[in-house]
């Protein structure tokens, strides 16, 4: 099956992504020695640019990655790279961006001292959003049984790495059981996160959300709704931990990430929660959809 034309940016570099651009010694292939970013569009404009790039630099200072180019000089490369893309595709919908940042290539061995130095690989494509019918019904999710989220004293999930592993095997787990994603559970059996997705509830009190402190991502989309969007429309929220057995008391589920913005989540194995446009996801993510508006008219110079 041929793959859909996506522009790349190696370096510096334009070309197809289908276009080997690395060395097989890099240590993003060889070790998962990475870390990545990803925005997308709203109305043709990059939103949350720099929230995403200071999480950027933070996977970075965690990992003792040196990035050897200013913002500035990423985001022309980012702006580079979707003209680039909407010239080559015709395309004017909105976009998915993605940078993946490596230590470099070098001998083998573990040792970073035998890296060279960063490189970055960018990638643009449509971004993918959820079909009319995937937001009216809500996805299925499905607890992750198999294994468990890596825990923050061992490879920190707050890190946007390229370790990945530990999603897709959660992932495959769930969609061997039919379900559209996965819940994982840290080792005290506390609910974390979706494989791409953080994830948040309506309970009796409003709505709640799982730590940090559990292992999970900082989502860029959380934040947002934790302030300023949830307050705005008089929806309280917190975060605290929420364990498997209680998800029976919450009324709604629903996802957050920078692709997808708000999903609602139509059940959980087993426990079924509202989804419609009277119910509070309706409200977060109607919210959230003007936020993203506002942001982009604020930033005509991230336009695409």
């Amino acid at each position: 099956m041929a793959l859909p034309f996506i522009q790349a940016n190696t370096n510096g570099r334009l070309h197809a992504a289908d276009e080997p651009s690395i060395a097989p010694l890099n240590r993003g292939f060889l070790y998962g020695d990475a870390i990545y970013e990803v925005w997308r569009t709203h109305g043709g404009v990059i939103v949350t640019w720099d929230e995403h790039y200071d999480r950027l630099e933070r996977s970075a200072v965690a990992l003792h990655l040196a990035l050897p180019w200013r913002r500035g000089e990423m985001r022309t490369q980012v702006l580079r790279t979707a003209a680039a893309y909407r010239q080559a595709a015709n395309y004017t919908g909105e976009l998915y961006i993605r940078v993946q940042v490596t230590r470099g290539g070098g001998p083998i061995g573990l040792d970073v001292a035998l890296a060279d130095r960063a490189d970055f690989v960018l990638l643009v494509q449509p971004c993918p959003v959820n079909s009319l019918a995937v937001q009216q019904r809500g996805l299925r999710l499905s607890l992750a049984t198999g294994s468990r989220r890596n825990p923050v004293e061992s490879l920190n999930p707050a890190w946007k790495t390229g370790n990945y592993l530990n999603n897709i095997l959660g992932l495959q787990e769930a969609r061997a059981r039919g379900a559209d994603d996965v819940v994982m559970l840290n080792l005290r059996g506390e609910v974390t996160e979706a494989s791409t997705s953080n994830i948040a509830f309506v309970g009796p009190d409003g709505v709640v959300t799982p730590r940090l402190e559990e292992g999970i991502l900082g989502g860029i989309t959380r934040a947002l709704v934790l302030t300023p969007i949830a307050p705005a429309v008089g929806v309280p929220v917190r975060e605290a931990v929420v364990r498997a057995t209680e998800l029976s008391g919450m009324s709604e589920c629903f996802l957050m990430s920078t692709t997808k913005d708000i999903s609602p989540v139509t059940a959980i194995d087993g426990v079924n929660f509202k989804v419609g446009p009277e119910t509070v996801t309706a409200r977060i993510s109607a919210a959230f959809a003007d936020y993203a508006r506002q942001s982009a008219a604020a930033h005509p110079e991230l336009r695409t």
